[in-house]
């Protein structure tokens, strides 16, 4: 292994962050990698049977390499499909919620506008003279309450003094018939 870093020292590395590549030429790219490592080892010095073993060491801890790799990327993409997938259904939401508003704004708005037309034409009118009358209704029936309720209070007032006069009878009563009977 030691045999393998001197032999790499020498040659300039090119590093590729998985950001470089797009997903699409990932298979073409990894596999353009592997040949670049593969030629630097196989060219980097006489072949002998260490050189084959370390070579296959290498290779071998290579592809495991690249395929963690890949498989971290998959899952990265994986879950940014996710995150992309739980935007959409958000926004999907968030526009039918405007959707809706925006309906009842509308026919909120067309409603107005038929009270505005009918206040200009002169229907409201009509509907002033029956506002009028009603008002007028409850007005009388107001005041026939009022005077029912005056009448009541009369009523009681005249009750009371007619009740306290009964009390003072009733008391002179009960002195004389106390003074009769001892």
């Amino acid at each position: 292994m030691s045999s393998l870093l001197s032999h790499n020292k020498d040659q300039p590395r090119i590093r590729k962050s998985l950001s470089d590549s797009c997903p699409a030429s990932s298979a073409a790219a990894t596999k353009s990698l592997r040949h670049e490592r593969l030629s630097r080892l196989g060219s980097s010095g006489p072949t002998d049977v260490f050189n084959d073993t370390s070579t296959n060491h290498a290779e071998s801890y290579f592809l495991r390499r690249e395929n963690r790799l890949s498989a971290r990327k998959k899952a990265e993409e994986e879950t940014m499909n996710n995150d992309y997938k739980k935007m959409y259904e958000k926004a999907l939401a968030t526009n039918q919620r405007l959707k809706s508003r925006l309906e009842t704004s509308k026919q909120e708005l067309t409603m107005i506008q038929e009270q505005l037309q009918r206040a200009q034409n002169g229907t409201s009118s009509d509907c002033a003279s029956n506002m009028l009358e009603a008002e007028k209704k409850a007005s009388w029936s107001l005041k026939k309450m009022i005077s029912d309720m005056e009448e009541q209070l009369k009523v009681k007032a005249e009750l009371k003094t007619e009740n306290q006069r009964l009390k003072d009878e009733n008391g002179a009563l009960i002195r004389v018939i106390t003074k009769l009977s001892k």
